[in-house]
């Protein structure tokens, strides 16, 4: 939709993240040293019609309520063009059939001046209308918003699931079906009626394979506003309830659409995670001294967050329904939050949030970055992008992106040769260009980054275990040299004893009887034989 392409490319333009001097190297008084840090205002964070509610960078800065208003608003305008032009276009070709008509029937011919007869008066009428509806459904299809989405990529054979991922898929759906059917239980007819336009609406989704992203977006967002509409008339009013079983309505729906929604083949979402991908790859060397990022990895707490942080945010895609997702994100916002607060002892503020999680972003480099994005801005709930901290944390996380997509020698504090040459791989900030970093964090070149930090950490522990492995194998030498002058001189005191002692050995005389030892008997060993009484003796007794 040229709508869309125009919003992206205003959105390429203009980023809401505004890089500021906001850092200040400690040092002498007559020695202070600007830096270039990140800031942005937290009206900016807002929707830029003013009602309050949280924008997002993929909708021009607006909320979600109000960019589908205006999402609505040039549609409607943009299919009353189509129409207008497809009528234009309809008129034009009719007057030019008409034109042709006239000028066959004009010809001078000396037979034909009798009028044509009604049969092929009637051919042309049916071709002419047949030709209006050609000409019509054309140029519709050519307006559409389909029509001008991304072709199909094609299908790889390498790109199927394997039969685990499946197997855990599907398990997972069943999981969600029947926690889903559990909850409804508890609200009776009305849980029914819920369940049964769930169904109804994923089984007609199914059959919209070939709508664009947006028009699938569109989909959802009228089915979660209709339901909302109508819990909130059932409930009289009660958000909480609404919003309760809009959560459920939501992990169903989702879960059991997720493969034909995510990262859709009408989009290019997938060639965005490349580049992404890529560009924070590219960016490996960026330091927290040049994003001024108040955190000290040497302090235990804060890198066990900053660890923490990292790990939530890889673990985002691998949640299927958005409220998840968001759920990943909120958890890295406060771990990273945490990890300030050991560092500065003191409250974090915003303006210190934004550089760690772009820190964080970069550090972690997120699997399908973009798709996620994209995922979370189509189908979730919209009360969850535009109010509370799930809707903040988002929105900083769109920001952060933004600020790396748009990344310069100059938001660094670089000049443009260094900027290039460490892009390029054929250098490293590790150099002279890092005197200002280690005069703002410390001295010395552990100072300069944390990872050469605990570089030199690991290469002084090495060389510990090194000088320790060569007392061990100098220990075990001397060892094995000792049993060898043990064995030797236990050898010798033998021989010598054997030398002194021979050992003979003399026959028996040939004149000696052998001598025999009385042959043991049963109680023989038994000492207290002698005290007991004497043995019966057998009596006869008449017959």
């Amino acid at each position: 939709m040229d709508f869309f392409c125009a919003v992206v490319a205003k959105f390429a333009k203009s980023t809401v993240v505004v890089i500021k001097c906001v850092c200040v190297c400690q040092g002498k008084m007559s020695q202070r040293a600007e830096r270039r840090g990140i800031h942005v205002d937290q009206s900016e964070l807002l929707c830029k019609k003013g009602c309050g509610y949280y924008g997002n960078a993929a909708w021009q800065g607006l909320c979600s309520k109000c960019w589908r208003e205006e999402y609505q608003r040039a549609r409607q305008k943009q299919i009353q063009e189509d129409w207008a032009l497809a009528e234009k276009l309809q008129r034009e070709e009719e007057e030019a059939a008409y034109a042709s008509s006239q000028g066959g029937q004009s010809q001078p011919s000396a037979a034909s001046q009798v009028p044509p007869p009604l049969a092929p008066f009637s051919k042309f009428e049916e071709k002419k209308t047949n030709e209006k509806t050609r000409k019509v459904t054309t140029v519709k299809k050519f307006f559409s918003p389909s029509s001008r989405t991304a072709p199909k990529k094609e299908p790889h054979e390498g790109k199927a699931p394997s039969p685990s991922i499946s197997r855990q898929s599907s398990l997972e759906t069943d999981r969600v079906s029947r926690d889903f059917v559990d909850f409804l239980k508890n609200l009776q007819k009305p849980g029914r009626e819920i369940h049964k336009q769930c169904r109804a609406f994923i089984e007609g989704m199914s059959n919209k394979k070939d709508l664009s992203a947006d028009e699938l977006s569109e989909c959802v967002q009228d089915f979660y506003q209709n339901m909302s509409d109508r819990l909130m008339a059932h409930f009289k009013g009660s958000s909480e309830r609404v919003e309760r079983v809009m959560d459920q309505v939501e992990q169903y729906i989702m879960t059991r659409l997720y493969k034909n929604v995510f990262c859709p083949e009408t989009t290019d979402d997938e060639k965005k995670d490349l580049a992404t991908q890529n560009r924070i790859r590219a960016l490996h060397w960026v330091t927290i001294q040049m994003l001024c990022v108040p955190l000290d990895e040497e302090i235990p707490e804060v890198s066990d967050s900053v660890v923490k942080a990292i790990t939530d945010v890889i673990e985002m895609d691998s949640r299927r329904v958005p409220r998840d997702k968001l759920a990943c994100i909120t958890s890295c916002s406060k771990h990273i939050f945490n990890a300030i607060r050991v560092t500065k002892s003191e409250p974090a503020s915003a303006d210190d949030f934004l550089p760690a999680l772009i820190y964080i972003v970069l550090k972690a480099n997120p699997p399908r970055l973009q798709s996620n994005i994209q995922y979370i801005t189509r189908f979730c709930n919209p009360s969850r992008l535009m109010t509370g901290e799930d809707g903040y944390y988002f929105t900083n996380l769109c920001c952060a992106v933004a600020f790396i997509e748009k990344l310069d020698a100059q938001s660094l504090n670089l000049s443009a040769e260094d900027f290039e040459r460490y892009m390029s791989g054929q250098g490293s900030p590790s150099g002279a260009g890092m005197e200002a970093d280690q005069m703002w964090a410390g001295s010395g070149p552990a100072a300069a980054s944390p990872a050469v930090a605990q570089a030199q950490r690991q290469l002084e522990a090495l060389t510990a275990l090194t000088q320790r492995q060569e007392q061990v194998l100098s220990g075990v030498c001397e060892l094995q040299a000792e049993l060898q002058q043990w064995e030797l001189s236990v050898m010798r005191q033998v021989k010598g004893i054997l030398d002194r002692y021979p050992l003979e050995l003399r026959p028996p005389p040939p004149d000696s009887a052998p001598i025999t030892a009385p042959a043991p008997t049963i109680d023989s060993a038994n000492t207290d034989d002698d005290r007991l009484p004497p043995p019966l003796t057998p009596q006869l007794f008449a017959k």
